[in-house]
């Protein structure tokens, strides 16, 4: 989640160490996209791409527009829109997200940890600092940018197009934003025959101003989900615009990891598949991830607490702030009131574009039938997530009240004695309450919705398992934009192992081409099939193994009990 921020600034770097056009140069194309004429801002001559960078795809989600469903542009033609000013939206990460990472690095070195003080959110009042926000954050804040090869955009509407990745960041749905450096993807996209992509990725909202919900706020006129919406929007766009770029808006791939992989899956079962086929044909979400948000208690306790936060009574009220104060009071929000492990804001049941958990809606038929998924997960999604003074089963108790504080008794009781009890000999995995907790974690928040996934299309997908030590969550997005070069001998957060790297992304690449994962010297990826079959990729090799989330604790956890 936050952590992957590491890699987008190297991303960022190494994209600007490749750009050897000129910015605003009269050399660079204009696309008519009729709302407005957009210019690439960069051409990338080792790579052999455009960049068009900031498209806006959306009107500014402003004054009455704030907490309201995305609308489409006003028509500007007055001027060519060079996309040279970078655009984020406002973000802010909890306090224990830094004794997370600390713990982490703990692990790594061997350290001991002797840490035993429960984690309480310090909260916030008026007079607590802000420190200093990205000059590039603002409201306005819904663009997109468009990497295209020099080929396939001279080909523009010469033929039936390229196919199109779509990426969806991550970050516990509160932080991130679209700036990745695909040029390892596009490259991979050259292993393929007949290969070469089109790479899309979006801003969408984020915090309260993207994942504010529950029954007062909807009944004053807010709309749940709207980092959701915006995704849609952005995916409508691309169905729209594509080929002026060259590309084919019926071979559309959505990928992203984290909380991208999660936004993805509630896509897919979208308005409960009510509204028709979604805007992609095929996925690749990995650790897809979310905090399962039921309850309306659970929503109008968080929308309580921003309205006292900000010292207002309604949303009309919030509507009036000024972008500072509401940048100011989202911050405060996720940064001191999320408990450990949690973000406050994330995908919630809203009735309408999430009639109900993805995996209850997976389980029962409603989703998009037509796709081709390709998911993936990591060994220790768990123990970024996991407060680290855990020692007991009362304090597994105490952190489920904090992930799902209206929790029933006797879900809580079933959790702790039936699917994960106290036996710690090695006849489960693991041997410790720590491990313990975080393997429940791993399993409800990550591991288990890409099982849902595949009795849902009918064991007709495909898995992979990232195991490259030690895989802890969000370590694979490295490899996932992994642009050649050295590998690390000694930092985990950075690619350990190329031959993993260009194995994922010729994964992914093939299958947004073709509709199945394959690369070249490594073993053939399989579909998951009655077998439960998962290619593994590890330093030792590529092996296909059977997925561990094929088991009653993920088909329990689908049921939604815990709210």
């Amino acid at each position: 989640m936050p952590r992957s921020n590491v890699f987008k600034l190297a991303g960022a770097v190494a994209a600007l160490l490749g750009v050897t056009s000129a910015q605003n140069s009269s050399s660079l194309p204009v696309v008519d996209l009729g709302y407005e004429l957009h210019q690439a801002s960069s051409f990338n001559e080792s790579g052999g791409f455009y960049n068009f960078s900031n498209i806006r795809y959306a009107s500014p989600p402003v004054g009455n527009l704030r907490f309201a469903a995305p609308e489409a542009p006003v028509e500007n033609r007055t001027s060519v829109q060079t996309g040279n000013t970078g655009r984020i939206c406002p973000q802010a990460g909890p306090v224990w997200s830094s004794m997370a990472t600390q713990f982490l690095v703990n692990i790594l070195l061997g350290l001991p940890n002797n840490d035993t003080t429960p984690y309480i959110p310090p909260g916030a009042n008026t007079s607590t600092q802000v420190p200093p926000q990205d000059a590039r954050a603002s409201e306005d804040c819904l663009f997109l940018d468009v990497f295209v090869p020099e080929q396939v955009f001279s080909s523009a509407g010469k033929g039936c197009g390229a196919p199109v990745l779509v990426w969806i960041y991550g970050g516990g749905y509160v932080v991130g934003d679209k700036n990745n450096n695909p040029a390892g993807l596009l490259a991979a996209s050259g292993n393929v025959t007949d290969g070469e992509v089109i790479y899309v990725a979006m801003n969408y909202r984020l915090g309260a101003m993207g994942w504010s919900s529950g029954p007062s706020y909807q009944a004053e006129g807010g709309v749940a989900n709207l980092g959701l919406l915006d995704q849609r929007f952005a995916l409508e766009w691309v169905q729209k615009y594509i080929h002026l770029f060259g590309g084919d808006p019926e071979r559309v791939t959505v990928f992203g990891e984290s909380a991208g992989g999660g936004s993805i899956m509630h896509q897919i079962t979208a308005y409960g598949g009510l509204k028709g086929k979604v805007p992609f044909q095929q996925a690749v979400p990995q650790s897809p991830g979310w905090l399962p948000v039921s309850s309306n208690l659970q929503q109008e306790d968080h929308y309580r607490q921003l309205l006292n936060i900000t010292n207002t009574s309604s949303l009309a009220e919030l509507r009036a702030l000024s972008e500072e104060d509401m940048i100011r009071a989202n911050f405060l929000q996720v940064t001191y009131y999320s408990p450990y492990g949690a973000y406050t804001y994330g995908p919630t049941v809203d009735g309408s574009f999430v009639p109900q958990q993805p995996g209850q809606l997976l389980a029962q038929g409603q989703f998009d039938k037509s796709l081709r998924v390709m998911v993936g997960h990591n060994t220790n999604e768990g123990t970024y997530f996991t407060p680290p003074y855990i020692k007991s089963t009362a304090d597994i108790v105490a952190q489920l009240h904090n992930s799902f504080p209206y929790i029933p008794d006797s879900s809580v009781d079933y959790i702790t004695n039936t699917l994960y009890p106290a036996v710690y000999n090695g006849t489960y995995p693991y041997t410790t309450p720590y491990t313990r907790a975080s393997f429940l974690t791993s399993e409800a928040v990550f591991t288990c919705n890409t099982y849902y996934l595949q009795p849902a299309f009918l064991n007709q997908s495909y898995s992979y398992l990232f195991a490259v030590p030690p895989a802890f969550h969000g370590l694979d997005v490295a490899y996932t934009y992994y642009t050649g070069g050295a590998v690390s001998a000694i930092n985990p957060f950075d690619v350990m192992n190329r031959t993993v790297a260009l194995a994922l992304q010729d994964f992914i690449t093939s299958f947004a081409i073709n509709g199945k994962p394959q690369a070249e010297g490594v073993r053939s990826f399989e579909m998951y099939g009655p077998d439960a079959k998962v290619l593994e990729l590890n330093v030792t090799g590529v092996e296909e193994v059977v997925d561990s989330n094929f088991n009653e604790r993920c088909r329990w956890w689908q049921k939604a009990l815990y709210s």
